[in-house]
Parts: structure tokens; sequence; C-alpha cells
């Protein structure tokens, strides 16, 4: 914990990274935990777990051996994530939030992933496990229990939820560069660049001044030109665009009200 306040410039800064290191060390957020945490950095107790209940990633029950989130935001659900978090909460026989009786699993649903290009997703010790079906599911979360090795879609190969935690602590495994960081759809966009020839304009700091920046300037206008040609943008830009009202430049109120000064009132703003 003091090597981590010793990497801010106000030891305070650390209180996350000592949080997770907690976790990595107790299998939870723990009152002793809490109380090492406040005393190093001159806090209370209470202004630390105000921030180690705030934040969903801090658990205060003990977490099993590895930690399964489903997500269940708008798009994955639509996809398959709620049929699949169902389908878990009935093989392992626990809700949400739950640890399975052998200690293996613990069993959540999350708000999103930010992997919406591989719905539905799952993660395993937050590693990702794309485009999931509850069939693969079940698999995983059997191959989790039965000890055998797992690797993550994009990431590295699977160990425990501590080690995890030690991981965003700040103390680093080594297992940085295993597996692929981007692969399939998130990469969709890059392979048709490339096959069109299609590259980003050149940068303009805006200064018009040094070597090249004439050369620079023309050519973004024409690239620019370019992408006008295969893609008609007027339509977009008209339909995009409202009409200004007194309530956007007056600050609320019909133009009538807020002309004769009475839409600034305190009672009608309220209202």
């Amino acid at each position: 914990m003091r090597e981590l306040m010793g990497r801010y410039p106000q030891a305070r800064s650390a209180l996350l990274p000592m949080l997770h290191l907690v976790q990595s060390e107790q299998g939870s957020v723990t009152a002793e935990g809490i109380e090492t945490c406040a005393e190093l950095l001159g806090l209370s107790a209470a202004e630390v777990s105000g921030v180690a209940t705030f934040y969903t990633m801090y658990k205060r029950r003990r977490m099993g051996e590895h930690h399964v989130g489903v997500c269940t935001n708008t798009l994955c659900a639509v996809m398959g994530g709620d049929a699949i978090f169902e389908r878990l909460k009935d093989h392992l026989e626990i809700g949400n939030d739950e640890t399975t009786e052998d200690g293996k699993v613990t069993l959540e649903h999350i708000e999103c992933n930010a992997a919406c290009d591989f719905a539905p997703v799952l993660t395993v010790n937050w590693e990702f496990m794309d485009n999931q079906t509850p069939e693969s599911a079940v698999e995983l979360v059997d191959a989790l229990r039965a000890g055998e090795s797992v690797e993550a879609t994009r990431g590295a190969t699977i160990t425990s939820w501590r080690e995890a935690e030690r991981v965003l602590a700040g103390f680093e495994d080594g297992r940085v560069d295993e597996g692929p960081a981007a692969a399939g759809a998130s990469l969709v966009g890059l392979q048709i660049a490339e096959e069109k020839g299609w590259s980003a304009p050149a940068f303009d700091d805006g200064r018009g001044a040094g070597p090249g920046a004439a050369e620079g300037t023309a050519a973004t206008a024409e690239t620019a030109e370019g992408a006008a040609a295969q893609a008609d943008t007027a339509r977009a830009e008209s339909e995009t665009e409202a009409e200004e009202s007194p309530a956007d430049t007056r600050g609320g109120g019909s133009g009538s009200r807020a002309e004769d000064g009475t839409a600034g009132g305190s009672e009608e703003s309220d209202d």
C-alpha cells in the first residue's frame, strides 16, 4: 500500500488501487482493509467506506475464485444476455451476486462491458468472453469449476479473481501481451479502409506556420473533397438541424414572456 501511495503526488489518490489490493489479499473489501487504508491515508473509516460502497467493483462479501459477469444492458440483453444470465442462475443454483457452494464462481449481472460489437458478452475476472450463448456460457463455468485452463477471447489466460484484482491495483502479472486486444467487428472499419486505400487526412495544427504547413492543408482539403464525393452528407445535416426557439436562446418560456422579462423569475423556473 505504501508503494502505491508513493506513485501519486497526493497519497490519497492511491485509495482506489489500495482497495483493489485489499480485495486481492482478502477476497473482498474487509473492515480490516478499510481501517488500514484510512490509517495510512489519514482519512476516516467512513470516508473510505463511502468509496468502497460507491463503486460496484468493490465487494463487501467474500468472492468466489472466479467472478463471472453477464452483461444485461440493452444490446447484450436483446442479443441474448438475459437468456444467458437466467440459464447460468439455474445451472449454478445461485442468484445475482451470489457464490456457488464450492466457492468457485460468483455470478453477477453487469450493466455494460463496453463490447457491444461482440454482444452478448461475459467477463471472467474482467477478461472478455465474446459472442456467447446459454450453452457456451454453461460450458465456460463448468470448465472454471473443474479447474481447466480457459483463455479469454480478447486478452490473457484466465487466472483468478484475486490475481486480476492485484493487476488492477497496479502490479503487473506479465500477461499484458497475451491474446489479441482487438478482433472481429472492431477491426472491420480498418480492413475496409485498407482495401480501399483510405487514410486519415494530414494533421493541421491550425497555426499555418512551419515547414510543410501548406502541403498539409492542401492534403486535408483534397482528402475532404474525396470524402464528400463518396458520402452525401447534405441530407443528414438537414435532418439534424433544428429551428432555434426563444426557449433555446432566452432560457425558457414563450417569446412574449421572455421579451417582457418575466421568464427568468424563480417561481416560473421552478415550475
